[in-house]
C-alpha cells in the first residue's frame, strides 16, 4: 500500500510538473509568478543536514528569483527510497534530489570512486577534493552522461564506528561483526581490516544491536544521534574511513528547459546552500559528540599509526575500484593526497 501511494504522489506530481515545465516554454509575463512548486525528493528525515542543505536551497532559489520559482522539499522517503529518486529524477518526474553519493554507484559507476577507505586525515582535505575544478569538472560529465545535471557536494563530515569494544590498534577491529550498507566496496574494506560485514536494514540496526545479532555499526555522527545508535554502544570510533558526501542533482532535461537566467539562479542557489550546509555540519558534529559523551559512551580517537595501517590494508579496496573506474577521475579525486 505505501508503495501504491508513492506511486501516486509521484503521478501527480509529475503531471503538475509537466504542466508548470509546459508553461516555462510559453513566453511568460513580467512579473507572472510561478504556479506550481517543483519537487525535491530526500531519503533523509527532517533533523539532518541533508534536510538543512535541501531547504536551503530551496529558499535562495525562491529568495534569488523574488518567488517566482518554487521548490518544495519532500522528506524521509515520501517521494520515493533513494534508487527510486534517482530514477525518477532521470526520467524528468521529481527535478531535484539530495541524497548520499552509495546508492548513485548502481547508476553511475564513477561514483565509486566516493568508496574509497581512509583516502583524507581531514573533512577539508575530503572537500578540497570534490571542489577540485578539474575533479569536479569530470563528475559532471559523469552525471550529465547519466541524465543529470550535477549542482555540488556537501557532507555530513565522516562515517565513524560505533561498537562495544575498545579499539585501539588495527587488530582490534578483527571478528567484529559490523552492519554496512548494501555496497560491495564497503563490504570490501571491513574484510581487509578481519571484521565481517553484515549488510543489513536501517531500520533492524537498533535492534541488531541491542539482540548482539551485530557488534557494530558504522554512519556519521548525524545519523548515530538521531537513530540514537549510541545507547546500545559503549564507544564511538573515529574510524574516519569515508567521507558522507551529499549530492544535490536536478534532472538535465529539466534544467535546460529553464531560461538562463533561471538557471543561474539555480547555480548560485546551490553554492549558497553547499556552503550553509558544510558550515551546519561542522557546528552540529561537535553537538552531536557531547550527547554521545554525556550518555556515558566513549569517544575514541585513533592514532596516526593506526589510521595509516588502515589504509595499508585497504590497498584490495583501491585496485578493484581503480579497475571499474575512468583512471583520471580516480588520479583527480587523490592528487591532493597523493602529493
Amino acid at each position: 500500500m505505501r508503495k501504491i501511494i508513492k506511486r501516486s504522489v509521484v503521478v501527480l506530481l509529475a503531471g503538475v510538473l509537466l504542466f508548470s515545465l509546459s508553461g516555462c516554454k510559453k513566453k511568460q509575463k513580467k512579473d507572472e509568478v510561478q504556479r506550481y512548486a517543483w519537487p525535491l525528493g530526500t531519503s533523509s528525515p527532517e533533523d539532518t543536514v541533508t534536510q538543512l542543505y535541501a531547504e536551503k536551497f530551496a529558499k535562495e532559489v525562491s529568495r534569488l528569483s523574488h518567488g517566482k520559482m518554487k521548490i518544495e522539499v519532500y522528506p524521509n522517503s515520501t517521494l520515493g527510497g533513494d534508487r527510486e529518486l534517482l530514477e525518477s529524477c532521470k526520467d524528468g518526474d521529481i527535478p531535484f534530489v539530495v541524497q548520499n553519493t552509495a546508492p548513485q554507484v548502481t547508476f553511475l559507476p564513477d561514483t565509486a570512486v566516493f568508496d574509497l577507505p581512509s583516502a583524507f586525515t581531514t573533512i577539508q582535505q575530503a572537500r578540497a577534493a570534490v571542489d577540485n575544478e578539474e575533479f569536479y569538472q569530470k563528475m559532471e560529465k559523469v552525471y550529465q552522461k547519466g541524465g543529470y545535471k550535477l549542482l555540488g557536494y556537501a557532507d555530513q563530515g565522516f562515517r565513524v564506528m560505533s561498537t562495544n569494544k575498545n579499539v585501539k590498534g588495527i587488530n582490534d577491529f578483527k571478528g567484529q561483526k559490523i552492519r554496512t550498507m548494501e555496497n560491495s566496496y564497503h563490504l570490501k574494506f571491513w574484510k581487509t581490516l578481519g571484521a565481517n560485514p553484515t549488510p543489513m536494514t536501517f531500520s533492524e540496526v537498533y535492534i541488531g544491536l541491542q539482540q548482539g545479532t551485530i557488534d557494530a555499526q558504522e554512519n556519521p555522527y548525524e545519523v548515530i544521534v538521531s537513530s540514537k545508535l549510541y545507547e546500545q554502544q559503549d564507544y564511538v570510533v573515529e574510524t574516519n574511513h569515508l567521507p558522507h558526501y551529499i549530492s544535490l542533482i536536478v534532472s538535465d532535461e529539466f534544467y535546460n528547459s529553464l531560461s538562463k537566467d533561471q538557471q543561474k539562479i539555480i547555480d548560485q542557489a546551490s553554492q549558497t546552500a553547499k556552503v550553509y550546509a558544510r558550515e551546519a555540519s561542522d557546528k552540529r558534529i561537535a553537538d552531536r559528540i557531547k550527547i554521545i559523551e554525556d550518555s556515558g559512551t566513549k569517544i575514541v580517537k585513533l592514532d596516526t599509526k593506526t589510521q595509516k595501517e588502515m589504509r595499508k590494508q585497504a590497498q584490495p579496496v583501491y585496485d578493484a575500484i581503480k579497475k571499474s573506474i575512468s583512471k583520471d577521475i580516480y588520479n583527480a579525486y587523490l592528487s591532493g593526497v597523493e602529493k
